[in-house]
C-alpha cells in the first residue's frame, strides 16, 4: 500500500469513527453541561464562593473571567519559575531567565506547550508539577468552557 493510499484510508477511517460516535458522545456532553442537579461538593463550593448556579451569566462577566483567569495563570506560572531557587525540590537549579519564564508561562497557559529549553535540566519538580502540569489541565478546561459557551446559544433550550 502506498503512503498516499494509507493516508487516505486513515482519514476515511477517522471520518467513519467520528460519524459513529458523534451523536452518543454529543448527547452525553449535552447532558453533562445542562444537568440542573448538583453534587454535594459542588453545592458546598457554591455556598463558599457565594455563587448561584441557577442564574445566567452575562457576557461581560464571562469575558472578564475567560481573559482574567489566563492572565492570573500566566503571572503565577511566571513567578513560580522566577522564584524556583527558593522552592523545595529545585535540585540546585536557579531561577529561569525572565524571557524564557514568560515564554513558557504564556505557552503553557495557551495550551501550546512550546519549550525552548530542556525541562529536565532547567526546572525543578515543583515548577513542573504545580506549574506546567496544572496548566496542561486548566488551559484545556478553559478551552472547553469557551467551546460550550459558543455552542450553547445554538442549542435548543431545556
Amino acid at each position: 500500500m502506498s503512503a498516499t493510499a494509507a493516508g487516505l484510508a486513515q482519514v476515511g477511517l477517522l471520518v467513519v469513527a467520528l460519524a459513529v460516535v458523534y451523536m452518543p458522545f454529543g448527547n452525553y456532553l449535552a447532558r453533562v453541561y445542562t444537568d440542573d442537579r448538583h453534587w454535594r461538593v459542588e453545592t458546598v463550593l457554591y455556598r463558599v464562593t457565594r455563587v448561584n448556579p441557577d442564574t445566567e451569566q452575562c457576557w461581560p462577566i464571562y469575558a472578564a473571567g475567560v481573559l482574567g483567569f489566563p492572565f492570573v495563570s500566566i503571572m503565577l506560572l511566571y513567578l513560580l519559575q522566577r522564584f524556583q531557587s527558593w522552592l523545595p525540590l529545585n535540585f540546585g537549579r536557579g531561577a529561569v531567565g525572565p524571557t524564557i519564564a514568560f515564554n513558557t508561562a504564556v505557552s503553557f497557559t495557551t495550551n501550546t506547550n512550546w519549550q525552548s529549553y530542556v525541562p529536565e535540566t532547567t526546572l525543578g519538580h515543583i515548577v513542573q508539577m504545580a506549574g506546567l502540569t496544572v496548566q496542561n489541565l486548566v488551559s484545556a478546561a478553559v478551552g472547553m468552557a469557551v467551546a460550550v459557551a459558543l455552542v450553547r446559544p445554538a442549542s435548543p433550550r431545556r
